[in-house]
C-alpha cells in the first residue's frame, strides 16, 4: 500500500510534508533541473521548513531527500560566487551553509538523509551533519572541490570530526575519487547502503519506527550525542549525568518499566510502545 503523504507548506525550491499516519516529515529538495543545487532560496527555505516541523511535537523525526535522479550536487556555482563576491561576513555571523549544518546538528528532532545518485561537495558536508543515513548501494559521493580550485570547508571538518582516517579523507579531496553508497558504508561516513530499489521502502521503515519512540528521550539522546562527540571522555560522561537529569524534568525513564520488562521476556521485542507515546 502506497504511503500517503500530506503537504504541509510548499517552495519552488523544496517541498515539506508528512506521513499522513506517523510523526515523520519529509524535506525534498526540488531543483531537479539544477541536480538538486543549493542557492540561497533553497537554503532559506530549508531552514523555514525546519521552524515549521519545530513547532508540531507530533514531528519526532525528518527525512531529507532529492527530487528526480540525485541527492544534491552541491553548491550552486552562481550562488558561491555571489557569496565570494559578497562583503566580508563578520566572523559570528556565518554564512548560509554553516547555518544549515549548525542547525541540523542542534535540532530538537532525529535527521535522516536518504541519498541516492549523487552527493556532492556542500551537500556531501550537510549530509554529514544529519544524525542517520541511508544510501544506495550505487549512489556516487565525492568532493570535487579541489579540481575547480577551492577546498572542502564543511566537508573536510565534518568527514574528519566523523573520525573518517585522515588518509582516506585526503585520498576523496585530493584525487576526487568519488565513493559508492557501499563503499560509504565501509568507511563509516553513512549509516547503512542498501540496494537502490530498496531505499525508500527501507528509510521510510526506519523514520517510523523511530518516530514510534517519545520524543524526549528522542531529543535527550541527539543533545549527548551532537555535544558529547565535541567533548573529551570525561566532559561527556559528565554531560551524559546532566542530560540525563533534565531529561526527568520532562518525563519518568521508568514509568512503565515492568510492562516493558514482561514485554521482553522470551526475547528482545522491538513492539513495546509506552503508554504515553
Amino acid at each position: 500500500m502506497p504511503e500517503i503523504w500530506r503537504t504541509l507548506k510548499d517552495w519552488p525550491e523544496l517541498i515539506l510534508e508528512r506521513l499522513a499516519d506517523a510523526g515523520v516529515a519529509r524535506i525534498v529538495l526540488n531543483r531537479p533541473d539544477k541536480r538538486n543545487c543549493w542557492n540561497r532560496a533553497l537554503c532559506l527555505a530549508f531552514l523555514e521548513a525546519l521552524e515549521i516541523v519545530r513547532a508540531d511535537k507530533e514531528l519526532k523525526v525528518v527525512i531529507t531527500k532529492g527530487a528526480g535522479t540525485i541527492y544534491s550536487s552541491g553548491l550552486d556555482l552562481a550562488f558561491l560566487r555571489e557569496v565570494s563576491n559578497g562583503p566580508l561576513l563578520d566572523w559570528d555571523r556565518p554564512n548560509l551553509t554553516i547555518q544549515i549544518a549548525e542547525a541540523l546538528r542542534a535540532f530538537p528532532r532525529i535527521l535522516i538523509a536518504q541519498v541516492h545518485g549523487y552527493c556532492l561537495g556542500g551537500a556531501l558536508g550537510i549530509m554529514n551533519c544529519h544524525d542517520l543515513v541511508y544510501a544506495a548501494e550505487d549512489a556516487q559521493l565525492g568532493m570535487p572541490e579541489i579540481l575547480r580550485g577551492r577546498f572542502g570547508q564543511l566537508v573536510t571538518s565534518t568527514l574528519f570530526h566523523g573520525r573518517l582516517p585522515v588518509k582516506k579523507l585526503a585520498q576523496i579531496a585530493l584525487l576526487r575519487p568519488n565513493i559508492s553508497g557501499r563503499e560509504a558504508d565501509a568507511l563509516g561516513i553513512v549509516s547503512q547502503a542498501v540496494p537502490a530499489d530498496q531505499l525508500e521502502e527501507h528509510t521510510l521503515g526506519i523514520a517510523r519506527e523511530i518516530a514510534s519512540r517519545h520524543l524526549a528521550p528522542l531529543e535527550h539522546h541527539k543533545i549527548t550525542m551532537q555535544m558529547g562527540r565535541d567533548l573529551s571522555l570525561s566532559q561527556a560522561i559528565q554531560l551524559d549525568q546532566l542530560v540525563g537529569h533534565r531529561m526527568r524534568r520532562t518525563m519518568d525513564p521508568l514509568d512503565d518499566v515492568e510492562s516493558y520488562l514482561k514485554s521482553q521476556k522470551g526475547g528482545p521485542n522491538l513492539s513495546y510502545k509506552r503508554p504515553d507515546v
